[in-house]
C-alpha cells in the first residue's frame, strides 16, 4: 500500500522579482514499509522535497497525499496535525534543546500532543532504551558525545510511534564509525516495518537503501532498486 503520492509535484519560490522552480514536476510512489535514500547535488531539489514528503510544505502545483490524506493545498495547521501524528523527523544538527536532559527532549513530542506527564516520562524512558541510552536518562547533551546525541533525536522520532521516520543527513556531523552506527539504527526501524526516508548526500550512505531516488534539476533523473 502507497503511504506517500506525489503526481506532478511542482514547488517554486519567488525571491524578488525571480522565480526559482526548485521542484519540476514529480511524479513518486512510496510503499509502506520502504527504505528509501533522495540523493543529489546541492540545488538538486532534494531539501525541498524532503520538505514535502515530511509535510513540512505543501507544492505549487500537483498532488501530495501522505498516508492516505491529500495534503496538497493544505493549511499550516493540518500539516502539523499530520506530522505530530503520522511522521517523526531526525536532523543532521540533532535540534536538541541543551537545557532539558535526555528524557525530556525525547517527550517533547508527546508534551505538544498533550499527553499525560507521568505517560510522557514513561514512553521517554522505553524510546531512550530502544536507541541504547537507557544509562544517559539524566544526562544533557553538552554531556553527550555526537552519536549519542543523534540517538536522542532518533528517540524522540519515535516516541509518537510515527509511521514514517525521515533522516536530514542523519549522519552529516558524525564520524564514519558513528554514523554506520546511526544508520544500523535506521536499518532496524526498517526491519521492524517502518517507512524511512533519508536524504542525504553521501552515495555510500545511499548505497545502503533498498532504493535509491537521484534527483538533478528539480527532477527524478535516476531510480535504482536493490
Amino acid at each position: 500500500m502507497s503511504i506517500i503520492e506525489f503526481e506532478g509535484v511542482r514547488k517554486t519560490y519567488r525571491v524578488g522579482e525571480q522565480e526559482i522552480h526548485a521542484l519540476a514536476g514529480i511524479d513518486l510512489r512510496i510503499e509502506e514499509g520502504e527504505f528509501v535514500a533522495i540523493i543529489g547535488p546541492s540545488g538538486s531539489g532534494k531539501s525541498t522535497l524532503m520538505h514535502l514528503l515530511s509535510c513540512l510544505d505543501t507544492p505549487t502545483e500537483g498532488r501530495m497525499v501522505v498516508c492516505g490524506t491529500d495534503l496538497s493545498r493544505s493549511t499550516p495547521d493540518t500539516l502539523a496535525r499530520m506530522r505530530n501524528r503520522e511522521i517523526g523527523f531526525v536532523f543532521q544538527s540533532f535540534n536538541l534543546l541543551p537545557q532539558l536532559d535526555v528524557v525530556a527532549n525525547i517527550a517533547l513530542p508527546l508534551v505538544y500532543s498533550g499527553v499525560p506527564r507521568r505517560e510522557q516520562r514513561a514512553r521517554a524512558e522505553e524510546a531512550a532504551r530502544r536507541v541504547g541510552l537507557g544509562d544517559r536518562l539524566a544526562n544533557r547533551p553538552p554531556q553527550l558525545s555526537g552519536g549519542q546525541c543523534q540517538r536522542v533525536a532518533i528517540a524522540r522520532a519515535l516516541v509518537n510511534n510515527p509511521r514514517i521516520v525521515f533522516g536530514d543527513e542523519p549522519t552529516g556531523n558524525l564520524d564514519s564509525t558513528t554514523g554506520r552506527n546511526i544508520l544500523s539504527i535506521f536499518k532496524e526501524l526498517h526491519a521492524a516495518g517502518k517507512t524511512i526516508i533519508l536524504v542525504t548526500h553521501d552515495p555510500a550512505i545511499a548505497a545502503e537503501a533498498p532504493r535509491v531516488i537521484e534527483l538533478c534539476d528539480g527532477r527524478i533523473v535516476k531510480e535504482v532498486r536493490a
